[in-house]
Formats: structure tokens, C-alpha cells, sequence
């Protein structure tokens, strides 16, 4: 027995006791309606993006000067698991990784690092650089997407009407920030004419620094008085356009107007910036965060209220469209949850009633509410959200619950049935089955230890399995010593008593059991054997049970990727986007969808695998009326890409579960060299197309573009009065623009922009005519000083760790896993791989590379686990023989696993290892309590033999109880993507584990008991 008796103390202070239960139900109540909702857990990413800019420097120098001498600083990064770096020509985008195991509320700290280490080195950038600068709320996910289209106003209205939209929805409660999408900067352009301006003998530069020195804010002074302060304020600063438009120049003796020799309008940004569309038409977007710990339900609701007040205020012709609602999301999901944990509670209590008869159930069912009742209370301190996982965490607790509450009934209603008095079978449990009911429940929850503590975000994504288990089992232990008692009192009847007194017989199905147990006893080592052959079959069969990481989600979302050839222009991009628009626009299976040019998606969903913003990219996020509108939509959208995009790279997947992973099927090439990764890769690619399960093959970069090269003549320029610093200035302000000042709008800063007119930046054939301003106010041909020709280079490249990486990239064909794809292209990947020069390698990524890595994390906590568990039992047991029984039993559950999974068909993935680890807690359980029960009829003064059939008959009703209760508990969640495989894993293990335990334990404790005995005896006589 374990301390004081509770379950004495309970029934002794009844009213007490009842009072504490009313407080425990009721306040259970009141949380269970405050507790916060989302749709995924909280983790960490563990991820901060640094980009630095050098405009004008090649992709070379861009690689050596700026991504290597930052790659150097922040490879010393405390912590740091990997750098990956992705540079084009003047700017490079490094993202820094910290080690899984790295804890969350360490990780500011290094991101404080990081910036320390980077603004000490900053000073050894070259002249020019911009930058650094770092995003470490990589991780924000923006749940609620508005989009607002117009109809008869301009892009500017419509901004102004979103930016006054955003100010109001910035005040209500739980919002922390609203990004602004699809939003196109005002520009005024100056196009000036080269040669006309030549004519006039006017001097570019100056006119620009006489536009500057106008527009510049300076303190004019203040004036003061005996009296007051006066601020002098300085005329000149441009408001608008037409400011701009009356400035004068003095050309010799006469002004000129700026109009006079330069066309002046106002536009948008040149190209544009990343761009917005809804169900086909452009729109701005505002994207809006949620406070951590907020309750998405409440958010959506505040916003929606806020919205129709909105829109009474918005003009006629501009309309909002609810792109993106995790709210709704989340509450149908936890509606199906809640739905599913209410089933398994029913299903629960009608296993409790029709097994132990209604006053025993009646007992059991209170025991349900109660717990439950005092675990939401502790989940709220614990910071426990209702989300995918915390909700099938209590289903899971669900089922494992009621064993406790069941094991103190049963044995309360047996002491009832050889005499006992009410008070003395109440608190007969507490003096012999606490100790191992508890111990039961320790080690139960040290299964769940390598899902609470793998270091890695697939274990932090899934910790609240362990927090809702462990706090579940717990309590659930304490209920039943102290409540369960009461309640047994207050309802349970002693059962009448066969003549004699003496209890009733045992029905036809103990009968029945103790028989086939006597004769399993009997043949024990031909029981032992086949127990080991079946187990060894299992093994064998694991082989043919699917792999998996974790399964695409079950929302009706379908995210399309669209990548163009890398030197393709936004504009190539839009127009792209815009025939897909009009493909979608005729599906019948599409609710709406929204798309992005020029970028990736927002994250409006957590594990979302967010894309770089690159001119040559654009994604579709594609809502299906339905789930299996989604399935039929998949195949369509794919081969109108394969049919109407050919030269594109694109994809089609559902959203993923788990950490964002990708393509599922990644390999990288490493090395130093471009040319030598190119052709590993080119090879590695027909390698993987030639396997069946793979489609799409492609680089992530690997093709080089054409670019204009300006090859000058130093002598001929400098002659002339030139440098190559001055003929790039000049080049970029008349091709690109240069901003020369800034007009102040509203709240907006306007862009002045000088460049040369459409007519002599965008012709290639004029370029060698182009004017190039020299000292003394006259122009000169770029053709008399330069040759132009055509050369190459590389638009982007990756790196990893600071070295060169290209990786190839590959979907799987439909009702294929990308493990299987991983497996059957390892002997091939192996053969190249030892074929390679020194210097160069070929890595696993993807799928394979993060199901690697989360396994491993949770594979690092088991030793503890094993550690735990064994400590537990050993406290209990005190006995290495009884110990030896339990650590015996625990692998046979693996028979009824692998059965489970291949009859249903479901893959074993990250989950379903996790209720695996899961399951030994719960067998080991099983088999302390039988083994105490054993021990307690022996010291009662039955024979070996005897003890162990009378046990194990005993503990018949309550073990298999609780497997029954805990696979039809499970039942619910079994259909679903996410929980399927561990439910079908732990019923199948825990039904065949539990049937096991009754057969195979007892004559394992007869064949090492009974020699021992022997031993013991025959050393007495001597």
C-alpha cells in the first residue's frame, strides 16, 4: 500500500468528497469553454532568413564577397544544425538552422547571436552592400486571408480603402499583425530624352541633384521671442506630381521647365512587385496573425463582426472575399474531434454497462466526466490548446483512463461477493492495487516519453500527445482511489450469495478460460514456442507494412506550384497565372482559389512549406468543394500543367502534415565545382526517372541564362572622361531608373524615378547608340567607347553548408509512398555515389531525410524510456525473475501491430511508431498488475499452480475490459488521416498484447517460478 489508505479517507468524509467532485465538474465546464482552439500545436521554427544586397555585383561576386563572408560569421552560430543559402546576382537570402534539440526558449537567444556576430563583422562587406537584414518570425501564420477586389477604382483607391481597412481590424483583440498583399508601390517616373537633353547642352547629373536639393527636408531654424518659439519653414518640397512638373532649370541665359525635356506620370512600380489575385482577379490582400495562446474561434468572430461593419462603410464596387478561414477550419475540425471524443466516451460507458452490469458501469461512467473534468483545468496551466493533437491525445487518454476506475471496481465488487462489508471492499483495492495500479500508470506514461521529449520539430509538433496522456493517466489514478470508492459505496449491491455463503461459481467463460489456461500451463513451453514463432512471423511481415512520414492533410486545399524558366520575367509569370486563372474559372470541383505572382503563399496554414519570392514563380492555393472534389481535381490540374506549361516546372499536392517538407523525393548533389554537380546531377536524374513510383523529375536550379555584356575600352573612356562606375550609373538610371527623391503622399512615400524614355531603354538595337553624359555637359555613343556582346550566367545558386548544392527534385505517382520510392532507388544511388570524384557528394532529402531525423530524435529519448520503465517496475516487483516476465511480454504486441496495419491497409509512420512506444507502457501494465495478483494468491496460501489460474481468471474480466473498451474507444479517430495508423496500431497490438499476456505470461511465471521453487526447496532439505 502506498502511504495512507485515500480511498478510507475518502469514504470517511463523503460530503467533503462530493463537494470537491461538484467543484471539479463545473470548473472542468468553464474551462473546457475557455480553452484556446487552433488547428495544429505551436512549434517552433527554428529558422532565421539573413539577406544582404549588392546591386550590381555578378552572381560570382556575390557568392565570394558577400554569401561566403556571412556563411563564415554564422557557421559559429551556437547551435547551428545547418546553413542553406540561396544567391543570385547582388543578393543573397542564407537561411540559418538551429538543432532540433535546440529549446524554444533558447532559440531568441541564439537569434540574438546571430545579429551580434553579424554587426560585428559588418564592416568587412564590401562598399555598397545593403544590408544585412534578418526575419526570424519565419514561423507567423497569417490563419484569416481577406482579399478585396475593385470594380471601376484604381489601384491606389483601392490601397487607400485596405490601409484604412488594416487600421481597423489592428484593434481587435488577439490580432498582433496584418501583412499587406499584392500591393503595388506608386512611382512618378521623369523619362528623360538622352539625345534631347545632349541638345540642349543640359547636364543629367545636375538636373538631378537640382531636383534633390529642392525636395531635401532641413531645419530652417526657430525665431525665438520673449513670447513664443516660431519654426521657419523653407518652401519647395514636392507634393505631387505637378510640383515636379513647374521646376525649372537654367539652360545658358534662358529657363527650361522639366516638362519641357522630360515626360512626368505617375504609375506603379517597374517591374511589379509580387503580385495578388482572387477566383481570377487582382486584388490586394491582408493576411492577419494571431496572438500565441489566442483562441482562433473567438478571432474569427471578433473579425467577421468587424468585417460586416466594414463593409457598410466600404464604396459600391469594392468587395471583400474571405480567401483563407482557419476559424472555420478549426471549428469543424474540432466539431469532428469533439464529435469523436463524445463517441468514445458513449462507446465507453456502454462497454462499462454491458460488461459489468449497470450499477458497476453506472460507477465506471462517472469516472469518465470526472477525470476529464479535472484534466482540462491542467491542460489550461499547462498552455495546452484544443488542436488536432490534444484532442486525439484525449481520445487516446480516453480509453486508457477507465482502467484504473475499472480495476477498483471489479475488485470492490468481488470482495462483495465473498462477504465483505461495504467500507472493507471500498478500500480492499487501495491495500492491494494501488501500488501496482500506479506503477501501471508510471510506466504506461514513460511509453509516451519519446513523443514528450524526441528533440526535433516532429517531437515538438506532437508533445501534447504526452502532456494530455500523462496528465490524463495521472488523474485518472487519483479518481479512482478516491472517487471511485464513494461512488461504489453510494451505488453498488452486494451480489446475493450462493447457499453456503460462499460466492457464486465462476460462468462458463472463466470456466472455459481456466481450462484452456491449465492446458497452456501444461504444454507451456509448446505455448512459449508458438508465442516466438508468431512473434518472428510479425517481424518478417513488418517488411511488407507500408513506410510513411506523415500523411498529406485531410483539408480540401490543393497548393499549385508554377516554375518557369529562371530568367522568366514577373510578367511571364502573370500571364502564366492568368490562363490557369481561366482553367480554374470553368471546374466545377473548385469552391475558389486564390494566386501569387512572383512569390509563394502567405503561411496561412502552420506546416505550410513557404516558397522564396522569385519573378519566376507563382502558386495557386486551390479550394475544392470537398474532399473528394479535391481528389478528382488533382489529376485534372496536372495534366493541364503537363499540357499547357511543358517547359515549366510545377506541382500539385494537397497541404502536409507535420513539419513542411516539400518535394518528396529530393536528392542533393554537393561539391565545389558547378560544372561537376551539373553532370553528377544530370545523372543522378535518369537515375531516379528510372524508377516506376517517381514523376516530375526536375532541379531546384541547374540551367544557366543569357545576359548583355558591356565590355568598355579603359583607354577610349577615360579619355573621355569616364569609369566603368560612372557608364554603370549611367546604364542603370536610363534602362532601370534610378530613385532620385521622394514625394510625401499621405502616408505614403512616393518614388521619384529617373530613366530614359521607353523608346531608348527597351530597343537592344539602340543600346549601342544610347547617350552617355561626359564632363563639360556633352554626350558620347556607348558604341564609340564599348563593344556589346551576349554571354552566360547563372540566374541563382544554392548552397549548403558552404557548399555548392543542386538538388534533384521529384513527385511520386498516386497510391505511392516516397519511402518505398527511397528504398528501391538506394542500391542505384549507392552505385553512383561510390563512383564520384573526391570532393563530391550525393545526400538523401526530402521525406526520407525528416522522417530520418524525427525518428532518430524519438529513437534517442527509448533508452531513457527503457530506463524509466525498468525503475518503475523494479520498485514494484523488487524482483528480477518478475521482471524478466515483464520485459518478456512487452515485444508480443508487435504481432498484433503488424497484423492490425496490413489487414487495414494503413502505413506505419511517425504517429503510429509513437503509439507503438505507447503500447509497451500499456502492456507492461497489464502484466504488473496480473503478476501482483499472482503474488497476493500465493501469500493467500494457494499453490503455484493454483495462484496463477486463479489470477489470471480473476484479472480476465478487467484486462480484456479494458483492451475492449480501448479499441472501441479508438474507433472514431481510426478513419481519420492523421490518428488512423496509431489507432490501428495500438488496437490491434493491445487486443492480441492483453489476450497474450492472459496465456503466455502464466506459463512463462510457471516455467521461472516454479524452478525457482524447486531450487528453494531442495536447498531447504539439504
Amino acid at each position: 500500500m502506498i502511504g495512507p489508505n485515500l480511498s478510507e479517507w475518502s469514504i470517511k468524509r463523503p460530503q467533503l468528497v462530493v463537494y470537491f467532485m461538484l467543484v471539479a465538474v463545473i470548473a472542468g465546464a468553464l474551462v473546457f469553454m475557455r480553452l484556446g482552439r487552433n488547428e495544429d500545436p505551436a512549434f517552433t521554427f527554428r529558422t532565421m532568413v539573413v539577406q544582404a544586397a549588392w546591386p550590381g555585383a555578378t552572381i560570382e561576386e556575390t557568392l565570394l564577397q558577400v554569401t561566403e563572408r556571412l556563411e563564415r560569421t554564422l557557421q559559429e552560430t551556437p547551435n547551428l544544425d545547418r546553413l542553406r543559402s540561396y544567391t543570385i546576382a547582388g543578393q543573397t537570402t542564407i537561411f540559418v538552422e538551429l538543432k532540433g534539440a535546440t529549446p524554444p526558449a533558447v532559440v531568441p537567444d541564439m537569434w540574438y547571436e546571430v545579429r551580434k556576430r553579424i554587426g560585428d563583422m559588418r564592416h568587412t562587406l564590401p562598399q555598397g552592400v545593403i544590408g544585412p537584414g534578418f526575419n526570424d518570425d519565419f514561423g507567423d501564420t497569417f490563419g484569416i486571408i481577406f482579399g478585396f477586389t475593385a470594380d471601376g477604382f484604381g489601384h491606389r483607391e483601392l490601397r487607400d480603402q485596405v490601409e484604412a481597412v488594416r487600421s481597423r481590424l489592428l484593434r481587435v483583440p488577439d490580432v498582433t499583425k496584418i501583412e499587406i498583399l499584392g500591393a503595388q508601390d506608386e512611382v512618378v517616373f521623369i523619362e528623360f530624352s538622352l539625345e534631347r537633353l545632349a541638345g540642349l547642352g543640359l547636364n543629367y547629373p545636375a538636373l538631378i541633384a537640382a531636383l534633390q536639393a529642392q525636395n531635401a527636408v532641413r531645419p530652417a531654424g526657430v525665431v525665438q521671442t520673449g513670447l513664443e518659439r516660431l519654426s521657419l519653414r523653407v518652401s519647395g518640397a514636392f507634393q505631387n506630381e505637378a510640383d515636379l512638373a513647374s521646376v525649372s532649370f537654367l539652360a545658358g541665359d534662358r529657363l527650361v521647365r522639366l516638362t519641357d525635356i522630360a515626360e512626368i506620370r505617375r504609375g506603379f512600380t517597374d517591374p511589379p512587385q509580387p503580385m495578388f489575385r482572387v477566383n481570377g482577379r487582382p486584388a490586394i490582400g491582408l493576411a492577419v496573425a494571431m496572438r500565441d495562446g489566442g483562441d482562433i474561434l473567438a478571432l474569427g468572430d471578433n473579425l467577421r463582426r468587424e468585417m460586416r461593419k466594414i463593409e457598410r462603410d466600404l464604396p459600391i464596387g469594392i468587395e471583400p472575399f474571405l480567401v483563407a478561414d482557419q476559424a472555420k477550419t478549426v471549428d469543424s475540425a474540432i466539431g469532428d474531434f469533439t464529435e469523436s471524443l463524445w463517441q468514445a466516451i458513449l462507446i465507453i460507458m456502454g462497454v462499462s454497462f454491458v460488461a459489468l452490469g449497470v450499477r458497476a458501469g453506472a460507477v465506471v461512467a462517472l469516472s469518465i466526466p470526472l477525470t476529464l473534468a479535472i484534466v482540462f483545468p491542467l491542460m489550461m496551466l499547462a498552455g495546452i490548446d484544443l488542436q488536432r493533437i490534444s484532442l486525439g491525445a484525449l481520445i487516446i487518454a480516453l480509453t486508457l483512463l477507465v482502467d484504473d476506475a475499472m480495476t477498483t471496481i471489479d475488485a470492490m465488487i468481488r470482495r462483495l461477493s465473498v462477504g465483505d462489508r461495504k467500507d472493507q471492499a471500498a478500500t480492499f483495492a487501495y491495500r492491494t492495487l494501488a501500488a501496482p495500479m500506479l506503477t501501471g500508470t508510471l510506466v504506461t506514461i514513460a511509453g509516451f516519453l519519446p513523443i514528450g521529449f524526441a528533440a526535433s520539430s516532429a517531437g515538438e509538433y506532437t508533445f501534447s500527445i504526452f502532456a494530455v496522456v500523462g496528465i490524463a493517466l495521472v488523474v485518472s489514478w487519483f479518481v479512482a482511489v478516491v472517487f471511485a470508492p464513494l461512488l461504489g459505496m453510494a451505488i453498488l449491491k452486494a451480489p446475493k450469495l450462493a447457499t453456503g455463503g460462499e460466492a457464486p461459481a465462476p460462468g462458463r467463460i472463466l470456466q472455459g478460460y481456466a481450462g484452456f489456461l491449465r492446458f497452456a500451463i501444461r504444454f507451456r513451453w509448446v505455448t512459449i514456442a508458438a508465442a516466438v514463432v508468431a512473434f518472428v512471423i510479425a517481424l518478417f511481415a513488418l517488411r511488407f507494412v507500408p513506410q510513411q512520414f506523415f500523411p498529406s492533410s485531410d483539408r480540401p486545399e490543393l497548393v499549385v506550384d508554377l516554375t518557369l524558366p529562371q530568367n522568366a520575367s514577373i510578367h511571364a509569370a502573370e500571364t502564366a497565372m492568368e490562363r490557369l486563372d481561366a482553367a480554374f474559372a470553368k471546374d466545377p470541383d473548385i469552391a475558389h482559389w486564390s494566386s501569387y505572382v512572383g512569390r509563394g503563399a502567405i503561411r496561412f496554414y502552420l506546416p505550410l512549406n513557404v516558397q522564396l519570392p522569385n519573378p519566376f514563380f507563382a502558386q495557386a492555393v486551390v479550394v475544392a468543394k470537398d474532399l473528394e472534389a479535391r481528389k478528382r481535381l488533382q489529376p485534372r490540374i496536372e495534366a493541364l500543367l503537363a499540357e499547357q506549361f511543358p517547359a515549366a516546372i510545377s506541382r500539385v499536392a494537397p497541404l502536409e502534415l507535420g513539419p513542411p517538407v516539400g518535394w518528396p523525393i529530393q536528392y542533393r548533389v554537393l561539391g565545389p565545382d558547378i560544372e561537376g554537380i551539373r553532370g553528377i546531377a544530370k545523372e543522378l536524374a535518369q537515375v531516379v526517372a528510372t524508377s516506376g513510383g517517381v514523376r516530375s523529375p526536375s532541379f531546384d536550379w541547374i540551367e544557366p541564362s543569357r545576359q548583355l555584356r558591356i565590355q568598355v575600352d579603359q583607354d577610349q573612356a577615360r579619355q573621355l572622361g569616364l569609369s566603368s562606375a560612372a557608364i554603370a550609373a549611367t546604364l542603370n538610371s536610363v534602362i532601370t531608373g534610378s530613385v532620385i527623391t521622394q514625394i510625401r503622399d499621405d502616408i505614403y512615400l512616393v518614388n521619384v524615378l529617373a530613366r530614359a524614355t521607353a523608346s531608348e531603354r527597351l530597343s537592344l538595337d539602340t543600346l549601342q547608340t544610347m547617350q552617355v553624359p561626359i564632363p563639360g555637359g556633352r554626350s558620347v555613343a556607348l558604341g564609340q567607347f564599348a563593344t556589346i556582346s551576349y554571354g552566360q550566367e547563372y540566374p541563382l545558386v544554392w548552397r549548403r553548408d558552404r557548399v555548392l548544392s543542386l538538388t534533384v527534385q521529384a513527385d511520386v505517382r498516386p497510391g505511392i509512398l516516397p519511402e518505398r520510392v527511397v528504398s528501391e532507388l538506394a542500391p542505384r544511388i549507392a552505385e553512383l555515389q561510390a563512383k564520384l570524384p573526391a570532393g563530391y557528394a550525393i545526400e538523401t532529402g526530402g521525406i526520407a531525410e525528416e522522417s530520418e531525423k524525427s525518428r532518430a530524435s524519438v529513437m534517442a529519448v527509448v533508452p531513457i524510456m527503457i530506463v524509466v520503465m525498468l525503475t518503475v517496475l523494479m520498485f514494484q516487483l523488487q524482483s528480477f525473475a518478475r521482471l524478466g516476465l515483464v520485459v518478456a511480454i512487452l515485444p508480443l504486441g508487435l504481432i498484433g501491430v503488424v497484423a492490425s496495419l496490413l489487414m487495414f491497409g494503413r502505413p506505419l509512420g511517425f504517429v503510429a511508431i509513437l503509439g507503438i512506444l505507447a503500447l509497451l507502457g500499456m502492456i507492461a501494465k497489464n502484466a504488473v498488475i496480473l503478476i501482483v495478483q499472482i503474488e497476493e494468491d500465493r501469500a493467500s496460501g494457494l499453490a503455484l499452480r493454483d495462484a496463477v489460474v486463479a489470477s489470471a481468471t480473476s484479472r480476465l474480466r478487467p484486462m480484456m475490459l479494458t483492451a475492449l473498451s480501448t479499441v472501441l474507444g479508438l474507433i472514431p479517430i481510426a478513419p481519420t488521416v492523421f490518428w488512423g495508423p496509431m489507432a490501428f496500431a495500438i488496437m490491434g497490438g493491445l487486443l492480441v498484447a492483453t489476450l497474450l499476456t492472459l496465456i503466455v505470461l502464466p506459463a512463462l511465471y510457471v516455467i521461472v517460478l516454479e524452478r525457482r521453487d524447486d531450487r528453494a526447496a531442495v536447498a531447504k532439505q539439504a
